[in-house]
């Protein structure tokens, strides 16, 4: 009779932003994954609200390594032993501190990169609205002088004495078994930038989107933080270009000044994910301009599932994860006339934009369900756990 696998025993770590944003929906959606497959879900989580009222100094000796996730991981890594920790986020309350633990209680440990803040203190290769690599591969304290992180050059020090450190000690080397990179673009970077090219496995974020209804479809949808690196104020004057335009932005930040009063656009605000289905599958393709290297935008994905072509800046992964005339079209990031020459031609050609749709659903269906996704994150765990002799033992 053949041997019955028990379901690995996951413990996931995130360190929440004060904003929630794509990560911590990602590290939601895997969490409730597993749970559905069978595993046991144990969570460490520690969310950025708790910064309230602590010290600078509090917060950068936690930054750099905390006491209390030593200690209180160790406890849960001896009580739950799991087999595997999946780490999403450590930045700033958990700290790099957490691999230490793992690697004391010999348990392998999976970390997704989110973004680039292990090359770059900025965590966006962003500097002054531009693509900066001066910190990839080689010592990133140009992020401290230029006061990168926040336009501070206090907070980017600790930031950068936290990579020197850990680059220092080997924490990255040693106490991660295996990565996730999101994308082929992603991974070369962090390659790069000097992380173990045989350890950085790909793995897509994913959604569970059932087939949406037919029905009509008009007008453009962005979704996301209105913020400098998302190209709101590209956007913004892109429509100022066009003889008419619906476009409806659902989302909140400091650059909404630059779409409003414009005609033509609804600021919708910040809507919750129902809603957001319901305006994608309204649409006749999501707008995506940002100006920086997105690793995975989870607004993508959705969009996909919903089989809505996405518009988007030929920049970073962006230019791999949108197919140009396939499941929507690329513009040269930065360039209003270019998006608004997209824009135009997506309202002149509606049979054309909903045959991208039909593709972008398709390849959603092939690529990024949660199906397809749990297979792709349990041989990513059962490699780790090869790789890593304590859990062979145990």
């Amino acid at each position: 009779m053949a041997e019955t696998r028990r379901p690995e025993r996951i413990l996931l770590v995130h360190n929440a932003y004060q904003q929630r944003g794509g990560e911590d929906m990602v590290a939601e959606a895997e969490a409730a994954l597993l749970r559905a497959h069978g595993h046991a879900v144990i969570e460490y989580r520690r969310h950025n609200d708790e910064i309230a009222g602590q010290s600078r100094a509090d917060i950068a000796l936690q930054t750099l390594w905390s006491r209390r996730t030593m200690r209180e991981m160790g406890k849960l890594l001896d009580d739950e032993l799991p087999d595997v920790v999946h780490v999403h986020n450590t930045f700033p309350l958990i700290s790099p501190s957490l691999y230490t633990a793992c690697a004391q209680a010999g348990v392998p440990v999976v970390q997704t990169l989110h973004n680039f803040r292990l090359l770059c203190p900025q965590a966006m290769f962003l500097r002054e609205g531009r693509v900066c690599e001066d910190c990839l591969g080689r010592l990133p304290w140009r992020g401290a002088v230029r006061g990168c992180y926040r336009d501070s050059r206090l907070q980017s020090t600790v930031l950068t004495g936290m990579l020197l450190t850990h680059r220092a000690l080997g924490t990255w080397q040693q106490h991660i078994t295996r990565y996730i990179a999101l994308n082929d673009f992603c991974r070369d970077k962090f390659i790069a930038g000097g992380l173990p090219a045989e350890r950085i496995s790909v793995k897509p974020n994913f959604v569970d989107f059932a087939l949406p209804p037919p029905g009509t479809r008009k007008g453009f949808l962005f979704v996301g933080r209105l913020s400098p690196e998302k190209g709101v104020s590209v956007l913004g004057r892109a429509t100022r270009m066009l003889d008419s335009i619906e476009l409806r932005v659902a989302g909140t930040g400091p650059e909404a000044a630059a779409l409003a009063d414009l005609p033509g656009v609804d600021l919708l605000g910040g809507l919750d994910m129902g809603a957001v289905y319901r305006q994608m599958c309204r649409s006749e393709a999501l707008v995506l301009p940002s100006i920086w290297y997105e690793n995975f935008p989870r607004t993508l994905v959705e969009a996909y599932a919903c089989g809505l072509p996405v518009i988007a800046s030929r920049i970073g992964a962006l230019a791999e994860l949108v197919r140009d005339g396939e499941t929507g079209l690329l513009f040269e990031p930065g360039d209003p006339s270019a998006l608004a020459t997209c824009l135009r031609w997506a309202q002149a050609h509606p049979r054309e934009m909903a045959a991208m749709g039909q593709r972008a659903r398709a390849r959603y269906e092939a690529e990024f369900t949660g199906e397809r996704n749990y297979g792709q994150l349990m041989t990513i765990y059962r490699q780790a756990m090869a790789e890593t002799p304590a859990s062979q033992a145990a």
